[in-house]
């Protein structure tokens, strides 16, 4: 599969690494020649300097025979007109990366008339998990599968948490809550785990289940209360997808932004509305710790350090976890950072580049999956690449589907973590057996999965019977 990626920057450099991984045909345009001879020593890929606009540069990459055009270079408009030359070219996918509020608020024109096969945004992304983040307070990592109707949550086991001790299966038992325990991080290893492994202080499980039901095992063992005060440092553009939420949530939210210009932005936008009595702009150096006091952070429940510098978002939360806020939340783009502050104390650390990555991840397996067993729907990446966590769609018949699932062992260190039917999260068991139509969500350590047969160690699980798809095929007329 040939993959034309334009612009090398933060989000550009993070999807070409992890696709060149994966061994796909990658071709990266961006006009700095450093940053490519930068890229050529640190990936197997064809690089080629250029304006990824240009019709002569996209011609001279191969466009016309590319299976997807990924457009992530820093401005929008750029990002759309590659991706409308490229379809003209004969590029059969393009994905842009929209990050203004005016054009995402368009989107579904925009792809339409400019024949995207999706757009993506950051800052939206990371806007998204930080708020599922405030939602529920002591979770420390968040992802969404089934569009929105499952969340995989990372849950640190502290001192005195009622877990410590105590098998799954007992956990199961006790609480009676629809949840799985899909991963335990441990040290520097990663266990999928059955009912008898036992939890211990300092592991980091991860947890699959709806978010009513996240909510009520969390209330159940007692855990903190709802964040309602918030305080954010930093104004852009995530800020503001962020606060919209938040607001919706109906949690108090203070930002601190340093350019003046930016902060009457701000109060124009949110002066309106149920945001008048919800939001307030205060104009000053989120850095400075007299104004960080003044301001309140002490009052508040939760601290967000949005700012362009990883730098100062770290010094601010590591401020703000000595005060003893109950949250405290990140913005750190640069992965060798975010890997020295993962021990410091901080709760959460955000980076849109990772979230925007694994979106494009799960499209690409989606269109590499040429067995069209299954649909790759959703693919996240966590505890520094160890899991992964793909969202499945059954489209068609499948020797697996006829028995239930203590019938078909997996491979090691694979697990079905939840199923999605006619709108309801399953959490499955032994009985369990899977269906045509369904969601199915699964967390494998260290290996890919590229199609849901691949888990059954079994082979005739994993083999395509085609007069199934001929069966299928006549149905609807297929040729």
């Amino acid at each position: 599969m040939k993959i034309i990626i334009i612009g090398d920057g933060k989000v550009g450099h993070k999807v070409a690494t992890e696709l060149s991984e994966e061994n796909y045909d990658i071709v990266l345009i961006d006009q700095n020649r450093g940053k490519l001879s930068e890229a050529l020593n640190q990936m197997d890929i064809q690089c080629i300097e250029g304006n990824g606009a240009d019709v002569d540069v996209q011609k001279k990459a191969g466009v016309a025979t590319t299976d997807l055009v990924i457009a992530c270079a820093s401005n929008d408009e750029t990002n759309m007109l590659s991706c409308l030359f490229a379809r003209r070219l004969g590029a059969k996918h393009t994905i842009a990366r929209v990050r203004n509020p005016i054009y995402y608020a368009q989107i579904d024109v925009l792809k339409r008339d400019l024949h995207l096969s999706m757009a993506v945004n950051p800052e939206l992304a990371a806007a998204n998990e930080i708020a599922r983040l405030l939602l529920i307070p002591d979770t420390t990592n968040s992802e969404t599968f089934m569009k929105g109707r499952v969340e995989l949550v990372e849950f640190p086991i502290r001192e005195e948490n009622p877990l410590i001790g105590i098998t799954l299966a007992d956990l199961y038992q006790k609480y009676q809550i629809r949840i799985l325990v899909c991963a335990i991080e441990r040290g520097g290893d990663v266990i999928i785990p059955d009912g008898n492994t036992v939890m211990e202080k300092g592991d980091k499980i991860h947890i699959a289940a709806s978010h009513s039901n996240l909510e009520s095992f969390f209330f159940t063992i007692g855990r903190r209360k709802k964040i309602k005060k918030v305080l954010i440092c930093g104004g852009g553009i995530l800020c503001y997808y962020l606060t919209k939420q938040l607001v919706a949530a109906k949690m108090q939210v203070k930002i601190i932004e340093h350019k003046q210009a930016r902060c009457e932005e701000l109060e124009e936008i949110f002066n309106d509305g149920p945001f008048t009595k919800r939001v307030s702009i205060v104009n000053g150096d989120a850095t400075d710790q007299e104004l960080l006091l003044e301001e309140g952070i002490e009052e508040a429940d939760a601290l967000v350090a949005l700012t362009g510098l990883d730098e100062e978002n770290i010094i601010m939360g590591l401020f703000a976890k000595t005060l003893g806020l109950k949250k405290v939340i990140t913005k750190v783009n640069e992965d060798n950072r975010a890997k020295m502050v993962e021990g410091l104390g901080i709760d959460s650390i955000i980076s849109a580049k990772t979230a925007t990555a694994d979106v494009i991840l799960g499209y690409v397996r989606a269109r590499h999956n040429s067995s069209k067993v299954t649909n790759v729907e959703t693919l996240v990446k966590l505890v520094d690449g160890k899991i992964e966590a793909e969202e499945f769609i059954i489209k068609h018949p499948m020797p697996f589907l006829s028995k239930p699932l203590k019938e078909l062992p997996t491979v090691p260190d694979a697990l079905i973590s939840c199923i999605g039917r006619d709108r309801k999260v399953l959490i499955p068991d032994g009985n369990t057996r899977l269906e045509i139509g369904d969601s199915v969500v699964v967390v494998t350590k260290g290996k890919i999965i590229r199609d849901l047969p691949d888990i059954f160690v079994d082979e005739k699980y994993r083999k395509i019977d085609p007069s199934l798809f001929e069966h299928v095929n006549h149905a609807s007329g297929v040729k």
